[in-house]
């Protein structure tokens, strides 16, 4: 089993994630941690303990993390996601608390944990990186017990917050400046999953409509059947689960490693990712030095992940 640890703003598609990673039978899910994005950070710890009931697994701890970004106002996705962020679809709520620590404590005590075991624990945030920047610069030496961080955001040339810019990124861009720098000072190495692939692995509502016989099915269907609904299809992506399916099958997804920077000035380009996919000679020579290097996420295998996602979460 692969452990893992999934960082999230729970909205529609981070809950097809969390019934992925929660239900995989290949991924030990060590934690998960919320921060405020999609929705605010109560919505989201709500949503997030929700799924994980549906899942069959209460016994996975959740802690509450950050609420806003580290400099601008937050920020929501509600004409995405709904009031509720779960769609707003009367789903039977959790009863059960969030673990005491912060969110950025439990990240670096089961991180700690996993260094001194010699385990390596791959951490997939789905959200704006406000946590895991707050936690790779307050404890570095978390990165003994990291294998890598796929990340679900930015893309290499199309937005959806913003004409340049992906939510996740857009939402707190010095956040994720310092995930990438930290994590190329520390040696981690990052996946960007970003929008280039993110609406590629679509569930069809007639294959949705054959989730049935336990909440997590029921849950699944009722999901991709609200993000047809949205955005007025026969179907739906199961957007943020991809980034999961990439860490369960890692061949159905093609990258190439790209210095990556995130603008953090412009003020029609601000949390754009840039990517550049210049020849090695100009990248040497650019006067503005070094970007950390990603591996960003050009094609995925839309209907192997489907497949992929469908079996595990029925």
């Amino acid at each position: 089993m692969k452990p893992v640890i999934l960082d999230v703003d729970t909205g529609l598609d981070d809950a097809c994630a969390l019934l992925l990673a929660a239900r995989h039978p290949d991924l030990d899910l060590k934690a998960v941690t919320c921060v405020g994005g999609n929705v605010g950070i109560d919505d989201v710890v709500r949503n997030t303990l929700t799924v994980l009931d549906a899942a069959g697994r209460p016994d996975v701890p959740v802690a509450r993390g950050a609420a806003v970004p580290l400099i601008q106002p937050v920020t929501s996705a509600r004409h995405v996601h709904g009031e509720d962020g779960l769609g707003d679809l009367d789903w039977p709520r959790s009863t059960r608390s969030t673990d005491p620590r912060h969110a950025v404590e439990l990240l670096r005590d089961v991180l700690r944990d996993a260094a001194a075991t010699g385990e390596r624990i791959t951490l997939i945030p789905l959200a704006p990186l406000t946590n895991i920047a707050l936690l790779l610069r307050t404890y570095p030496d978390v990165a003994a017990g990291l294998q890598e961080i796929v990340f679900m955001g930015g893309s290499a040339g199309i937005g959806n917050a913003t004409a340049s810019a992906e939510f996740n990124v857009w939402t707190d861009p010095e956040a994720a400046a310092i995930v990438l720098a930290a994590a190329n000072d520390l040696g981690i190495a990052a996946t960007m999953y970003g929008l280039d692939v993110f609406y590629d692995v679509v569930v069809t509502l007639e294959q949705a409509r054959g989730l049935t016989g336990s909440p997590s099915a029921e849950l699944a269907r009722k999901l991709i059947e609200k993000r047809s609904e949205r955005y007025q299809s026969d179907g739906g992506s199961i957007g943020d689960g991809g980034a999961v399916c990439a860490v369960i099958d890692p061949s159905g997804l093609t990258t190439q490693p790209h210095p990556v920077r995130i603008e953090l000035s412009g003020g029609w380009s601000r949390g754009r990712t840039i990517v550049d996919t210049r020849d090695a000679l100009d990248v040497a020579s650019d006067p503005q030095g070094p970007a950390p290097v990603v591996q960003v996420a050009t094609a995925v295998d839309g209907k192997r992940y489907a497949e992929l996602w469908l079996a595990t979460v029925s």
